[in-house]
């Protein structure tokens, strides 16, 4: 690698304000851009999470904080593109907070993170579904279930679906603290510093 991951992002920042200020073609390559990054991390996240049982403790916790704080320079790169720009707000407010529960590991799996960023309610209903199918068969365990439904649910909520009565109970019977409070610092975009202190706050407790 010859730059660094802060330098390539630094690059990223310049190139795209210079073609968030231009139209909707810009706009759109910016949005593919930022989602194919986010896209790279979510797969080293998954790609970590899949190889956990071939690596010690401190081999695998070193490289997803490494992961995570990757996340947060992303993080920081996207509030400066979306500073003061309503039309990059509106298409990048969902990656946000995507990113934003990623990193306070509010939300811990990486395709419902993606989808979530990529704004894709059906997508994720249909895994749901899945999901659902695979508890019933007994190809998914119930922790596991619970832990992406969750996630799901909270992400459908988050981008303005409606839930049914039955999936708002499982939702506050399931929800643990982590995510009551992602949802609490989240509700407003510009409470991304606390997100950022909630997830230092995570990092440093796995370190002990």
């Amino acid at each position: 690698m010859l730059i660094s991951y802060s330098m390539y992002m630094g690059l990223l920042f310049h190139i795209e304000i210079k073609m968030a200020s231009r139209g909707k073609t810009e706009t759109s390559k910016l949005k593919q851009n930022l989602e194919e990054q986010l896209d790279r991390l979510m797969q080293q996240l998954q790609d970590l999470e899949e190889c956990r049982e071939e690596l010690d403790t401190d081999e695998y916790e070193e490289t997803k904080k490494e992961t995570l704080e990757q996340l947060s320079e992303f993080n920081d790169s996207l509030k400066k593109i979306m500073s003061g720009n309503m039309t990059l707000v509106d298409e990048l407010s969902g990656m946000q907070l995507a990113i934003q529960a990623a990193i306070s590991q509010a939300f811990k799996t990486p395709e419902v993170i993606r989808l979530f960023a990529k704004k894709q309610p059906g997508q994720l209903r249909t895994r749901l579904a899945e999901m659902d199918r695979d508890l019933m068969v007994g190809k998914l365990e119930r922790d596991l279930y619970t832990q992406q439904k969750v996630e799901i649910l909270t992400a459908l909520r988050k981008l303005g679906e409606k839930l049914t009565a039955d999936d708002e109970a499982f939702l506050s019977a399931n929800a643990g603290a982590i995510l009551s409070q992602f949802e609490k610092v989240s509700t407003d975009l510009g409470s991304g510093d606390k997100v950022l202190a909630l997830a230092s706050f995570e990092v440093e407790k796995t370190k002990k």
